[in-house]
């Protein structure tokens, strides 16, 4: 059986108004149909009812999340994000060495029945994405994203559109990352199969900034968890 999340443990900030979290990889935002799976959502309500969500990330994405206490702190922020005010910047390991200096892409997306979405010039919803080069490593690269909307997916197809796929992307062209692929002689014990770097598409929403009900301005930043934190630690390690 899953271990119990303790909601409390998530806070990286809290006031009056809001909670922000560092919501865990592999945990949904919202409800999911098996109700025997904690989201966050359900973790929230728990621990007051009257909490919102402002907002949602994918399942496998970790990071700050912004939870409102009341009506109207929920509607001050939800009017920052419908105006495009809120900052958000996310952290994204990719194949590939790259050097971005706020590229901007623009390409459009569509969002399908199935839950998935593509960049689509004809049907596609505009979605924009400037990114930055944190640091280059040896095969890989650390790069900042700033998402301008929040269209599904948007941030993973328009790296795809740069040609720097998601390290463990598999949805949309990512590889699996194995220590053997960063550090040379790498002896694996008998009848043992190399587990990847990370499980999941590494991506860390990192950072939000919007302004509180006062107009006072809040800017909180979600420390990486331990997959992430593992994964650029190793690829540091091996330039």
């Amino acid at each position: 059986m899953a271990k119990k999340i303790k909601f409390e443990d998530l806070f990286v900030f809290e006031n009056e108004d809001y909670i922000l979290i560092n919501k865990p990889p592999f945990v949904s935002s919202l409800d999911e149909r098996d109700l025997t799976r904690e989201s966050i959502i359900m973790l929230a309500k728990e621990h007051d009812e009257e909490l919102q969500l402002c907002h949602r990330i994918d399942k496998e994405t970790s990071g700050i999340l912004a939870i409102a206490k009341n009506p109207n702190a929920y509607r001050n922020l939800s009017m920052q994000f419908e105006n495009r005010t809120v900052e958000k910047v996310y952290h994204a390991v990719v194949d590939g060495r790259h050097e971005f200096n706020s590229k901007l892409i623009d390409l459009p997306i569509h969002q399908n029945t199935k839950g998935g979405a593509r960049i689509d010039r004809q049907e596609g919803k505009f979605a924009e994405t400037t990114f930055d080069t944190l640091e280059v490593y040896k095969f890989h690269t650390l790069v900042a994203c700033k998402p301008v909307t929040g269209r599904m997916h948007q941030i993973r197809l328009h790296l795809v559109a740069l040609k720097a796929h998601i390290v463990a992307d598999l949805a949309y062209g990512g590889k699996y990352t194995y220590l053997s692929d960063v550090k040379r002689n790498i002896k694996l014990k008998n009848f043992t199969e190399e587990q990847p770097l990370m499980q999941r598409f590494a991506l860390h929403a990192r950072q939000l900034e919007f302004k509180g009900t006062k107009g006072e301005q809040i800017s909180v930043e979600a420390p990486y968890p331990k997959d992430f934190r593992a994964l650029v630690n190793q690829l540091g390690k091996n330039k």
